[in-house]
């Protein structure tokens, strides 16, 4: 039986979702939308720096690694060096052996791949936000 997790508790938390494509940002709105957590768009890595830049408050940035203007591998670079504590996941539709090391190695905290999948998703928010779990009672 597959293990469901349900929507961690974020309200106090803020998402930074780096994705090109309307669509996909609205998929990933949508799974975000149970969790209460403030989410904010860029629509590309110049953008996503940006907001890093002026000192806007993100606990998680979840990035898309093939964008136009800057991809996400070179603006998570540039993020890491404003700000070193934001995890950067790296979403990803080329989720293969050897990406997955290239991932690591240029300081992603973590991935998924695409389509994004909801429970894993969630499994992440857990792991790097580290929510409240709410009891079962």
């Amino acid at each position: 039986t597959e293990k469901r997790f349900s929507p961690p508790l974020l309200s106090d938390r803020t998402i930074l979702v780096v994705e090109d494509i309307e669509f996909n940002y609205l998929l990933i709105d949508e799974i975000l939308a149970p969790t209460s957590a403030r989410v904010i768009w860029a629509k590309n890595g110049a953008e996503a720096v940006k907001i890093i830049e002026d000192k806007t408050h993100v606990d998680l940035i979840l990035m898309d690694v093939k964008m136009p203007v800057l991809n996400g591998y070179n603006a998570s670079k540039q993020i890491m060096k404003i700000n070193p504590n934001i995890p950067i996941i790296a979403q990803t539709a080329y989720a293969m052996k050897g990406d997955k090391k290239k991932i690591f190695e240029l300081g992603f905290k973590g991935y998924i791949s695409k389509p994004i999948d909801k429970t894993v998703l969630y499994q992440i928010l857990y792991e790097f936000l580290q929510p409240d779990i709410v009891s079962k009672a």
